[in-house]
């Protein structure tokens, strides 16, 4: 048999966070005795916050704390949420969920919301503005919590991708009526599947709760199958990924026994009920194990990114995160660069070459993944030019733990190839 430690798999979006003792703990809660309810998620909504100084509320996703974040708001058929182009499919569906209207706004150099092109497409059906802190760059803030202020907007932070980062030494998630966070399998720290809701307004918290108290939990199997990713992918699949490893993931997944981050229904915008759930104990208690290393995380994450920068700020790549930081403290869930000259594709084609696994779905259309119906989640193309013209050219270099600098200096070879 082949040795799977002769050549590392580097990976992008495979679990990345996963470090042997999430395994031991993965491995207690699958084979151990049975459910034990520890009350996982209050500690976890504790530790949030702790961090943020404000009511924090655990869910089954991201995508259910911003659902319950747009109903706590009252947000209602036929208003509009004004979004930004560059985004993921599981962000519009919970606005879809509510029968309002997604208004997608272009994107400035830094890949986040752009306020010019935001007061543009502000109107009287407006009701909310949704300000992502892309890969962990925070956005900015002031200028459009102004925009939002100015026209009587609620002002709601998404900050799936920005755990930790800083704003004027706040942190994100502390500037909005409400924010939410995501805990997918990619994000700042994991639980695979799992989000929180954060404001400061009392009444907006009771109605988060109430809503909270109404749901129920997951299937115990449901959560297995989550909790399987980390656990097959970082035992089974990536150290056998050049031989073979890459077609048994895809036949786990197509037989259903690991999960797809992106269900089929929300690349139509349609968003299950069977997700808006609780966060399952199991979740909470691999999320809560996780945000004890988020200092950790970060910096590594920085360290990382001040390598690529350095590395590839004089190559033919451009680089949205070169950028003045004017007082942020990016959290760097990704490196971002804008392959202008040569085929994204070709250069994804020789990483895999190289074992190089480069590919996060942030690609090609300006609301991934890539098989997003455009149509039906209410995008028109040629309405955000920036964040489509992105979308063609962008790639996402690793910045997580189980990359070392060994490892991004193999990616940064790879790169100076091109």
């Amino acid at each position: 048999m082949p040795n799977p430690n002769k050549t590392k798999t580097i990976s992008s979006a495979l679990c990345p966070n996963t470090e042997p003792d999430d395994v031991k703990l993965i491995k207690r809660q699958l084979f151990g005795r049975g459910r034990k309810n520890k009350d996982y998620y209050l500690h976890l909504e504790k530790a949030f916050g702790g961090l943020l100084d404000r009511p924090c509320f655990a869910f089954n996703g991201g995508r259910v704390a911003f659902l319950t974040v747009l109903k706590a708001l009252g947000v209602k058929e036929g208003d509009e949420v004004l979004v930004q182009g560059l985004t993921c499919a599981v962000m519009v569906a919970p606005i879809l969920k509510l029968k309002a209207k997604p208004i997608f706004v272009d994107i400035d150099q830094t890949l986040n919301l752009d306020p010019e092109d935001l007061k543009k497409k502000i109107t009287p059906k407006s009701r909310a503005i949704v300000v992502q802190h892309t890969f962990g760059w925070p956005a900015k803030i002031n200028e459009l919590k102004e925009i939002a202020r100015w026209h009587n907007l609620f002002f709601i932070e998404d900050c799936a991708h920005s755990l930790g980062a800083k704003y004027q030494g706040e942190y994100c998630g502390k500037f909005g009526d409400a924010s939410f966070f995501s805990l997918g399998r990619d994000k700042i720290i994991s639980s695979v599947c799992g989000g929180v809701a954060a404001t400061n307004n009392q009444a907006i918290a009771r109605s988060i709760k109430m809503f909270q108290d109404g749901l129920g939990y997951p299937s115990r199997w449901w959560t297995s199958r989550q909790l399987f990713n980390p656990l097959i992918i970082s035992e089974f699949i990536l150290p056998f990924w050049p031989y073979g490893g890459g077609l048994a993931l895809n036949f786990l997944q197509k037989t259903k026994m690991l999960l797809r981050p992106v269900s089929q229904s929300e690349r139509q915008g349609i968003m299950p009920d069977g997700l808006i759930k609780k966060m399952p104990d199991e979740l909470a208690g691999l999320a809560l194990h996780q945000f004890k290393k988020l200092e950790r995380f970060n910096r590594h994450r920085a360290d990382i990114a001040d390598f690529y920068l350095r590395q590839l700020k004089n190559t033919s790549f451009a680089l949205p995160f070169n950028q003045p930081q004017e007082g942020r403290e990016p959290a760097f869930m990704k490196f971002p660069i804008l392959s202008l000259k040569t085929s994204p594709e070709k250069i994804l084609r020789k990483a895999r070459d190289m074992n190089i696994l480069l590919g996060d779905g942030w690609r090609q259309t300006p609301v991934v993944p890539y098989d997003t119906n455009l149509q039906k989640i209410g995008y028109v193309m040629g309405s955000c030019p920036k964040a489509e013209q992105a979308a063609k050219s962008l790639i996402n270099l690793p910045t997580h733990v189980n990359i070392g600098q060994t490892e991004a200096q193999k990616i940064v070879n790879l790169l100076k190839m091109f």
